[in-house]
């Protein structure tokens, strides 16, 4: 669930481009941020951990000089937290790449053992992202090695292919080759998003890639059209575009992204964040009326939940109102990176307002319930406050299994739904009542109008991984390595 960008700009410097972009990109990672850009023959570096504006002074920005580069904010997910395992990362041969990614390799151990003990290759950190830059620089080598007149571009696109063919699991890349340009892939699912963007019209025209097309908007670029699965796009350094399926995929992207992880001014494979959350709401309001339970009022947990609970308040026909207020500058409790400070943030992150509560039945909207430890703090929240009643809507149906693809579910036993009922799980976060969206309901409203998507990445609904090869020993070395942390 990391923001990646990179940008390529045939006039001035692309830093600033990037630092606007990274900002919009926040919210997909609190822990680091990096940038990394080319001039001429050289790189320039600054990487650092806590947020884009804490790693990033103005004198920085003076210094990454360059009219290519890239930019990542990270969201642990494998590998420790240390300035080693920020990205971007960067060999030296060939060429010299660096490299970022968004996602995460189910076969990153065994593609560790190979890089160290046949290609040679001395790793610096614990990320899987630097496990697949050194396959892939690898590969180039080898491409070359067997066809030395190949041209540089050619042989890195037929090294994508190659490279494609030894990654198992959710990769987003976008890589600054020297010499050779700048290159996004995704993989054959195209379980995270990747998108292409553009700024200015014919042999002046920029390009950008980025996780999600709601950071164009900040630094003029407009959306051209999303990187396919199993796609590589090159930008060559003269600026022309050159775009090739290696490998063939079929669409798969991530459900959580619409929920859950993206701004909802984004649209992801053509799909509208936002539609897709009103859609959500209409679906769950519809089934809560049925239901015939009485409401007083319907309030979202700010912030992704606001577009679902002004359609479950129309659909009821009840007052929305904004009870719970959110300290804009405490970051996502669910991205924390351990439930200790996750719990702690939730006082500092939301306050109430107790005329909202005072003897009222409430409804309280969430985009979704993982852990369970943020929502039962609410509920208790809100009682203090001097509600009467509180019920609960989930705009998500319940999070069962583990998510192997780059979000920050590798436990069952984290998940308050997995193993309990409804009932079981209404009564261990102490609310009243408790609603979930149904998976078909969730599946029709993501999909709605998209005829492209023929299935969603769901597995933390469903237990189903679009993959393949997700083994039960996998899934434990999982649970024993999260176990080790705490």
């Amino acid at each position: 669930m990391c923001g990646i960008i990179g940008v390529v700009t045939q006039n001035g410097s692309v830093a600033s481009d990037l630092h606007e972009g990274l900002v919009s990109l926040q919210h997909r990672g609190q822990d680091a941020a990096g940038i990394v850009t080319l001039n001429g023959r050289f790189f320039h570096e600054k990487r650092g951990e806590g947020l884009v504006r804490e790693v990033f002074a103005a004198r920085d920005l003076e210094t990454l000089v360059g009219s290519s580069g890239l930019g990542h904010v990270r969201y642990r997910t494998a590998g420790a937290l240390s300035l080693e395992a920020t990205q971007p990362f960067f060999v030296s041969a060939p060429f010299g790449i660096y490299l970022v990614h968004n996602g995460n390799l189910t076969n990153a151990e065994s593609l560790r053992t190979r890089v160290a003990d046949k290609f040679h290759r001395h790793l610096r950190s614990s990320s899987d992202s630097e496990v697949l830059l050194n396959v892939f620089a690898d590969t180039i080598e080898r491409v070359m090695r067997r066809a030395p007149k190949v041209s540089a571009r050619a042989a890195v696109m037929q090294a994508v292919g190659l490279t494609m063919d030894q990654l198992k699991g959710a990769y987003s890349c976008i890589a600054l080759i020297d010499g050779v340009g700048l290159l996004a892939f995704r993989d054959p699912h195209g379980i995270r998003p990747l998108i292409v963007g553009s700024r200015g019209k014919g042999a002046a025209r920029d390009f950008a890639f980025a996780s999600e097309s709601a950071s164009f908007g900040a630094i003029g670029f407009s959306i051209a059209r999303d990187v396919r699965p199993g796609e590589a796009v090159l930008i060559d350094p003269a600026g022309r575009m050159h775009a090739e399926r290696v490998r063939k995929g079929e669409l798969n992207p991530c459900i959580f992204e619409y929920i859950y992880t993206a701004r909802p001014d984004s649209i992801i494979d053509d799909v509208s964040v936002y539609k897709t959350r009103l859609r959500l709401g209409r679906a769950l309001g519809k089934r809560i009326r049925e239901a015939g339970t009485t409401f007083d009022v319907v309030m979202p947990i700010p912030d992704s939940a606001r577009p679902e609970a002004l359609e479950i308040a129309h659909e009821l026909g009840l007052p929305y109102r904004e009870g719970l207020v959110r300290n804009r500058y405490v970051g996502r409790t669910f991205i924390m990176p351990d439930q200790k400070t996750r719990t702690s943030s939730v006082r500092r992150k939301l306050s109430v307002v107790p005329l909202e509560f005072e003897d009222k039945r409430v409804l309280l909207v969430d985009d979704s319930i993982v852990r369970g430890t943020t929502m039962k703090q609410i509920i208790t929240m809100c009682r203090e406050a001097g509600a009467k009643e509180v019920h609960v809507a989930s705009a998500a149906p319940p999070v069962r299994f583990q998510n192997v693809y780059g979000v920050d579910i590798p436990t069952k036993r984290e998940l308050v739904a997995h193993g309990r009922t409804i009932e079981e799980v209404r009564r261990a976060i102490s609310a009243d009542g408790l609603f979930y969206q149904t998976i078909p309901d969730m599946i029709e409203a993501a999909s709605a109008g998209s005829l492209p998507i023929r299935r969603f990445e769901d597995s933390v609904f469903t237990g189903k991984y679009v993959t393949g090869g997700v083994t039960p020993a996998y899934l434990r070395s999982l649970e024993e390595a999260r176990a080790e942390h705490e």
